[in-house]
Parts: C-alpha cells; sequence; structure tokens
C-alpha cells in the first residue's frame, strides 16, 4: 500500500493526515502548539516549538501506519509567517507570525515602488517582514528567509532555499509570470535571502538520511512544495474544477472559487493562488458569525433555526458587520452594521441576520464573477456555520446551484493530496 502524509503546521496544532492512493483518510493526529508570544502589534513564536510539535505527531501516526509505506509527504503552514535561518536550517531568533503588524513603516515603504496588485503591502505581508528584518541589521549573505511550511520542508530534507509559489506570493513572487519582479531589486536584499521558488505539489527533494533513520521512513520517501494552510484546506475539500466554490462560515465570511485566470483586485482584497494551471481567488467579508454568537449562543442558533421557515424570504435587510468598515464584496470602509429594527421574535430576528449574510455571500460571488471568474457552478460549505442545515437552506436558494458535501476538512489533508499528486 502507498501512504502521503500532510503536515498542517496551524496556529493552535499540528496535525497529519495519512491517506492511502484511493485518497481515503487512513490516520489523523493533532499536537497543541503553545500561543504565540504577542505584546502589542507583535506576534512571534521560537521555529524549534513548531517542530517539536511535528515529531511528536509523526511519532504518534507512524505508530497507526507502516512508515515504510509512506510514499510522500508535503507541508502547509499560516500565510505570511516568516523567520531567518542559516544555510543549515538553525533558526536566527524567532519567526514574525502571520498576525504580527510591526512592520507598518516598512509597508509604507512598499506603496511607492510595489504595483498595487502585489500582495505585499500590508504589514503582516512577509515581504514588509523582511524589509523589518533588513533595518534591524538582521540580514546578510548567508541568510535565508522562510515561511513555516518552508522551514518544516527543511527539516525532513535539508534543503533550505525553497518555498512554494502559494506562500511566495506575499513576499513578492509573481506568479504570472512565475518569477520574482524586477521592482524586488529596489529593495536592495541579499541575493541569497530570497527562497528559490516552486510550484505546489511538486517535488523538493527525497527525507534526508537522517530523518529516515529516525522514523523509520524509506530512504526515497518524497517530500514536495507546500502551500499555505487556506489553500490545503480549499484542496481538501474536493473542488476541482472551474466555477467550483468553497465558502467559509465562520467568525467572518470567506468565498472562494477555482477560476482559468487569475484576478488581482487589491481593493476588495483580492489576490491569486496558483494551483497547477488553475487559479484559486477569493474574498473575504467582515459579516459573518461573529455578529450572530453576539446575539445568540450556540444552543439558541440551533433552536431559534429550527423554527425558521427556509423557503420564505426574511423582510428584514441588514448588514450583520462587527464594526465600521466593509472590503469584500463591496470596498467601503465607512459601512456602518446595519442591524434594526430588530423585531421582539428572535426568530424572525435570526431569520434577518442569516438571510442578510446569504446576501452578501451571493453579491460576493457575483463580484468574483464581475471581476472575471467562472460563473458560479457549485459550493462547498466549511466552517461552524456548515452544520446549520436551515441557513444551508437559505443560502441555496439564494445562490440557486448544487451544493455539495465537503470531502474533506481538514488541511492536513489537503496538503497529504499535494504529496499524493506530486509522487505521480
Amino acid at each position: 500500500m502507498s501512504l502521503f502524509l500532510g503536515i498542517d503546521m496551524g496556529t493552535s496544532a499540528c496535525r497529519i493526515a495519512a491517506i492511502d492512493t484511493d485518497e481515503q483518510l487512513k490516520a489523523l493526529v493533532r499536537v497543541a502548539l503553545p500561543e504565540p508570544i504577542q505584546e502589542g502589534n507583535q506576534c512571534e513564536q521560537a521555529p524549534d516549538i513548531w517542530w517539536h510539535a511535528c515529531t511528536e505527531a509523526l511519532d504518534t501516526i507512524l505508530t497507526q501506519i507502516p512508515a515504510s509505506e509512506v510514499d510522500a509527504i508535503a507541508v502547509d503552514g499560516t500565510s505570511s509567517t516568516l523567520m531567518l535561518c542559516d544555510e543549515l536550517g538553525i533558526p536566527q531568533g524567532n519567526a514574525l507570525m502571520y498576525r504580527d503588524q510591526r512592520a507598518s513603516s516598512q509597508a509604507r515603504q512598499l506603496d511607492s515602488i510595489v504595483p498595487a496588485s502585489a500582495a505585499v503591502h500590508s504589514p503582516s505581508s512577509s515581504l514588509a517582514k523582511l524589509l523589518w528584518f533588513k533595518d534591524q541589521g538582521m540580514l546578510n549573505r548567508e541568510l535565508k528567509a522562510l515561511h513555516q511550511a518552508d522551514w518544516i520542508t527543511g527539516q525532513l530534507t535539508e534543503v533550505f532555499d525553497i518555498s512554494d509559489e502559494n506562500n511566495a506570493l506575499k513576499l513578492g513572487y509573481d506568479p504570472v509570470s512565475r518569477s520574482w519582479p524586477d521592482w524586488i531589486k529596489e529593495y536592495d536584499l541579499p541575493e541569497a535571502c530570497l527562497p528559490r521558488i516552486q510550484p505546489a505539489g511538486t517535488p523538493v527533494a527525497t527525507v534526508s538520511t537522517s530523518i529516515a533513520g529516525r522514523f523509520g521512513l524509506r530512504e526515497d520517501c518524497l517530500v514536495t512544495a507546500g502551500t499555505t494552510d487556506s489553500t490545503a484546506t480549499f484542496i481538501a475539500s474536493g473542488a476541482t474544477d472551474p466555477g467550483d466554490a468553497v465558502t467559509v462560515l465562520g467568525s467572518t465570511l470567506v468565498v472562494k472559487t477555482l477560476s482559468d485566470a487569475p484576478i488581482f483586485a487589491p481593493e476588495y482584497g483580492i489576490y491569486s493562488h496558483r494551483l497547477g494551471d488553475q487559479w484559486l481567488v477569493g474574498g473575504a467579508s467582515n459579516a459573518g458569525g461573529a455578529v450572530l454568537s453576539r446575539y445568540f449562543s450556540d444552543k439558541q442558533l440551533t433552536d431559534l433555526s429550527a423554527e425558521i421557515t427556509p423557503d420564505k424570504a426574511s423582510p428584514l435587510d441588514y448588514y450583520p458587520l462587527p464594526c465600521r468598515g466593509e472590503r469584500f464584496p463591496d470596498n467601503n470602509p465607512e459601512l456602518e452594521p446595519r442591524l434594526t429594527p430588530r423585531p421582539e421574535n428572535d426568530v424572525e430576528f435570526l431569520h434577518g441576520l442569516l438571510e442578510s449574510i446569504a446576501r452578501i455571500e451571493q453579491r460576493g460571488y457575483e463580484r468574483l464573477e464581475e471581476l472575471g471568474a467562472p460563473p458560479l457552478h457549485s459550493v462547498r460549505t466549511s466552517g461552524g456555520g456548515a452544520q446549520n442545515s436551515t441557513w444551508t437552506a437559505i443560502r441555496q436558494r439564494h445562490l440557486g446551484v448544487p451544493f455539495q458535501a465537503v470531502q474533506h476538512t481538514e488541511a492536513a489533508v489537503g496538503a497529504a493530496l499535494l504529496a499524493k499528486n506530486g509522487a505521480q
């Protein structure tokens, strides 16, 4: 039997999934990670913490499956989590986590040179963080800038100069030309600092001799280039064709769809990740479950939803934002939450909220199509809201396309699928 491992380095845990050639889940383990160190707008963590959790998870899963049958491994990690290491992979201090915002002045430097369509203008972007490292005098000719997934891949292979096209997007890499853009030379970065870029899921190297011996893996076990955690989650969903979409109903509303062509619309927060010959495009509204949980407990949401007639539209017209400002599907930083009038009946109020978020979701997919995405073909749903059958019926009435079951919910399975595809 051939098996494929996906390693997901998330915020709260390292998860490893094993799948077989039929893409059936054979094992899944989770090892908790401590909270990163957060002080004001700074958020960092020691990379050795990730590797410790990863080795513990590998030890555990390899008691459940035969190590000798693992053909390939891929890693996903949090987008824009950046660190420096030397050529041997030894970390040079803590990694700056994805939500670290300390590089605000460096982000402003980028605005004068970098095209607006590049996904680097936020203080949390990988490139802004790299410029912060540079301004602290921490770069030299030998050091490598790597993302979380890149470094774990290096720990497995002893190759510490490779990143993938998805993680590298916020470091300034151009996935359309598949090259580093000329404008990045303006920042006078050491030549060896930027990683070599490979498409997600393509072979990097076999596991190192020490890793093979440590875990009992075959020495020809392949490690492929990884991806970001959100992209791995999409891959795990089972969406494969243009127009196949995934809606994430979490604290915010996120819509993503596969497209034949990329879309870059930074005014809406829309960028495109390359997946083979296709593109994953999407946007995020500030509306979503965070507003629902402000008014209702989980039990109330379940009980009240059961009393809603989902095929009957609510007359209430809300825009359920947690605070002022929206970027997608409409870019309006001054948009105020609209949550009145509130009826005395909680069932009617919840109906209006669910209906209104469904309208925002519909408008989101319409916006993607206006910008060049293919027409919506099918929808899969993840996140806590996916369990609400009433909300699902309301959303389906608005979207008018088939709703498909998510094949897998774990990003680790998406990484395992990358490993499987890379080994073929």
